[in-house]
Formats: structure tokens, sequence, C-alpha cells
């Protein structure tokens, strides 16, 4: 068969079991299981394709059709410019999440104006997508921790470190508990947000992300109570906090914020979609 009609093949697939992009994701799959560029199928399409990628090719449509992220099948996910190895243990990052990383960023070099170096800590890292960025552009300016309950995904987070030639240092933690070091400039964190009882109703793809990195508890705010509670305690004078928030969210831990006394400027940052999508808050009594 040749690869023109495998890809209509896969299209066809994809699309009759209600998959969108179905297109793209045929031919990155395809890509991925030749190990070549997307652009190589474009010269190639009447090649005949060999009948052991052939089957290779129809068990990754299949795992797509069953609800496996296509992230999952090819390991990767690409996040402010930079590949990430993920897996199962880890939720995919997405280019929502880009936008926390660009605000801190923004905050970051105001902070080196008045200080030789920053520090800051990523909670809930998962992949270590945040962290592992953060680094990347900041370098030698900033020391980057980045703390995670689970300890399988810290390991994909530290495959990810290397990969991408970063330096951050990891602690295995349920939020602060483990966290010896102090007076943080920064406290980052896209913690698990969603409703317990949303979770069934999610797309397939999404339920097979892990659960521990989704479940927010019955009201969706369990790990923004418990952050915000304890990050005062953990950031320097006038230090930021950072959190990522589902798109209907705002009210609710912009108020969390509030009512603790302990934080003041306050506001949110809309993603590029038009959603609430980051809370940032000084430490400092309003």
């Amino acid at each position: 068969m040749k690869i023109k009609e495998v890809i209509e093949e896969g299209k066809n697939a994809l699309s009759k079991n209600n998959i969108e992009d179905n297109v793209i994701i045929t031919r990155k799959l395809l890509a991925f299981v030749l190990g070549v560029e997307k652009q190589y199928l474009v010269i190639h399409l009447a090649d005949e394709l060999n009948a052991e990628d052939y089957i290779k090719f129809k068990e990754n449509i299949n795992k797509l059709i069953n609800g496996m992220p296509l992230q999952y099948i090819t390991n990767n996910q690409e996040f402010m410019g930079l590949n990430f190895f993920v897996n199962e243990n880890v939720l995919i990052p997405q280019p929502d999440t880009e936008i926390i990383v660009e605000e801190t960023l923004k905050k970051c070099k105001e902070l080196l104006l008045q200080n030789g170096k920053i520090k800051i800590l990523d909670l809930c890292t998962g992949s270590g997508a945040i962290a592992v960025s953060l680094e990347n552009f900041l370098g030698d300016k900033a020391e980057v921790f980045a703390s995670d309950i689970s300890t399988k995904a810290l390991d994909v987070a530290k495959n990810n470190n290397e990969k991408n030639n970063t330096n951050v240092r990891f602690i295995e933690s349920n939020l602060f508990e483990n966290i010896q070091e102090q007076k943080f400039n920064i406290i980052v964190s896209n913690p698990p947000y969603i409703r317990s009882n949303v979770i069934n109703n999610l797309p397939k793809q999404v339920q097979n992300e892990p659960h521990l990195a989704l479940d927010g508890g019955e009201d969706g705010l369990k790990f923004y109570k418990k952050i915000i509670e304890q990050a005062c305690n953990f950031l320097a004078d006038n230090g930021m906090i950072f959190l990522e928030i589902g798109y209907d969210q705002k009210e609710d831990v912009e108020n969390l914020l509030k009512e603790n006394k302990n934080y003041s400027e306050i506001k949110t940052i809309q993603d590029l979609s038009g959603n609430d999508r980051c809370v940032i808050a000084k430490v400092g009594k309003i």
C-alpha cells in the first residue's frame, strides 16, 4: 500500500471515531512510525509502505481510537520551543500553560534588575515543563527547584532536565511537606484543578492522563487552598505566586488569596483564547 493510501485510511478511521485534526494526527503518527520528518511524507506519497511499518501504524491508530493521546505514543510534546518526553505518568504540557511561563519570565526580568539572582519553586511539576522552560531561559541567573508527590513523574521531569541540558533541582514532596529551602522569589504551580465529578465526563484522551494530576477535589480548589495557605511562608519579601487555573476559577482563586490577607496586587491573565488562565499575587499584607 502506498503512503498516500495509508494516510487516507488512517484519516478515515480517526474521522469515524470523531477524532479531530485527523489528517494532521495521521501524518504525525506515520512520520513517527517511519522515523522521519513530516515533510518526508509529502515527497514520498507514491512510495510503498512495507508490511511491518503498516502493521505498527495500524496498531497505533487503534491506540488513538481507544483514547491514548498521540503524545503518549510518540513520547513527545513541544512546549516553549523545547521538546519534552511524556508518558502515562505525567500530564501532557498544553500550549495554554505557556502563558504562566511567559508571565513568570516577565516578572523575572524585573526581579533581576533588583537582585543578582532569583530563586524559583515549581510545585506539582509533572513533566517538568514549567521548571525546565524557566531554567532554559534564565540560565545561571536563577536557581530553579521543582517538586512533585509522584516518583514516576519526577523520573520523567529529571529525564527532561537532562534532555534539555538544564539544571533544575528536584524534590519529592507533597506540596511544601519536604521543601527545606525558603525565601523563594517566585512560586509557580499548575496544580490539579478538575472537579472530581467532572473527570469521567472529559474526552477519552484526557481521561487517560494520570488522575492524580487532574483531580482537584470536590470543588476543584483543594490544592489552591493548601498552596495559598502555605506559600506565603516560603516566599521572600515581595515574592510572587503564579497559579494556573481552569477557565471558570478566577473568582474562586482570587477570593482565596484575598481572604488569606497575606497577598496583594492580585490579578488574572488570560490565555490566547481569552480564557482566564493565570492568577498572580504578591506576598505582603494588603
